[in-house]
């Protein structure tokens, strides 16, 4: 199996525990933090969406003009505009970039963000949205000649757009609910999930492929987690980072809280709630997958880790390998250093683990 690694790239150096520097679009930052992760070995890079933020599309076209190789994970909510337009924002940055775009579809929202742009449909309702929006977008991109789609969301006379992708465009697709499963078994190529223990993630492919199967999918589409990889030169040292991470993280959180936007704090969707509730059970699941910034958090996006030396998370990652996860998204708590430090140790090990373990399937095969 192949496998992919995925970088984030924000317009801005902070995170959770880590106060923000420099202005809110920092055009140095997002130049040395792209280039590190093209240049650390990274396949592509996540552009993020939230009510808040520079826009994903926008700031990917800059990426573009910046790198040479890596490839642009635009994330976009289905629903703010129509899906001929988006469609063509596609295809032209994929043009620019070479064959470097793909989009990761968000049909929820965090606490509240979806409200905060004027969308107040409930979850069945957008993810019943979300399935008509990607077949005008697939139309769009593939056809020929002039199509016409009448829909319970969308109506299309006459469209023909002449930008299309460089080829296949792929869709990343995000969500845990039942309803966010079906429509990915639909169209997704990369099935997305927030890391939890490996019992869980072996439930869930196991869940997305039996779904995919209806369609006669199951073997077409690909699974990728995403984690937070703390480093140490020792495993202690790893785990003595950790807690100062969380120290703070818990400080920018108490500076936060009285202008605490999130009205609905680890209840906001599905994959929060059981980020949640991991965090509730303990700490630490499967030895190093470590659950203490997704409980401060409130299960708030990609918020577990896993905590070690680069050879004992490299070990941790391959058990994810096993279970049919090929794609890996890492951000880190010190963004700019973190993306170098995986690219120069950890990224190399994974790949090699892998590497080691298909020869060894190839010669017992043989």
């Amino acid at each position: 199996m192949s496998l992919e690694f995925i970088g984030l790239i924000g317009p801005q150096e902070s995170s959770e525990s880590q106060a923000p520097r420099g202005p809110l679009v920092d055009l140095a930052f997002i130049k040395a933090f792209s280039q590190a992760q093209e240049y650390g070995g990274f396949d592509k890079a996540l552009l993020a969406v939230n009510t808040s933020a520079p826009d994903s599309m926008i700031l990917a076209s800059y990426v573009a003009a910046l790198t040479e190789r890596i490839g642009l994970l635009v994330a976009h909510r289905p629903g703010f505009q129509a899906p001929t337009f988006a469609a063509r924002q596609f295809a032209t940055l994929d043009q620019l970039s070479r064959g470097r775009a793909s989009i990761n579809v968000i049909t929820g929202g965090d606490s509240g963000d979806l409200q905060r742009d004027g969308d107040f449909l409930d979850k069945d309702a957008r993810y019943a949205r979300t399935d008509e929006y990607l077949q005008v977008l697939r139309d769009t991109w593939t056809r020929q000649e002039p199509f016409d789609h009448q829909g319970t969301h969308y109506r299309v006379e006459d469209n023909l757009t002449l930008v299309k992708p460089v080829q296949h465009l792929p869709i990343y697709f995000s969500g845990a609910s039942d309803a966010a499963v079906e429509v990915a078994a639909k169209h997704a190529d990369v099935y997305m999930m927030w890391g939890e223990p490996l019992e869980q993630v072996r439930e869930r492919i196991a869940k997305v492929r039996k779904a995919a199967a209806r369609y006669g999918r199951e073997k077409h589409i690909r699974f990728s987690l995403s984690l937070r990889p703390i480093l140490g030169g020792t495993e202690a040292e790893a785990w003595a980072r950790a807690e100062r991470i969380l120290a703070d993280a818990q400080a920018r959180i108490g500076i936060r809280q009285g202008n605490r936007r999130e009205k609905n704090f680890g209840k906001s969707n599905a994959g929060s709630e059981r980020l949640v509730q991991l965090a509730s059970q303990r700490k630490v699941h499967d030895t190093r997958l470590w659950t203490e910034i997704a409980a401060l958090g409130g299960g708030a996006g990609n918020s577990t880790s896993l905590v070690g030396t680069a050879d004992q998370v490299a070990e941790a990652a391959l058990a994810y390998y096993e279970l049919g996860v090929t794609t890996f998204l890492f951000r880190g708590f010190d963004q700019l250093r973190d993306a170098v430090e995986y690219g120069q140790d950890l990224i190399p090990r994974i790949r090699a683990l892998v590497e080691q373990r298909e020869a060894g399937r190839t010669a017992r095969t043989a």
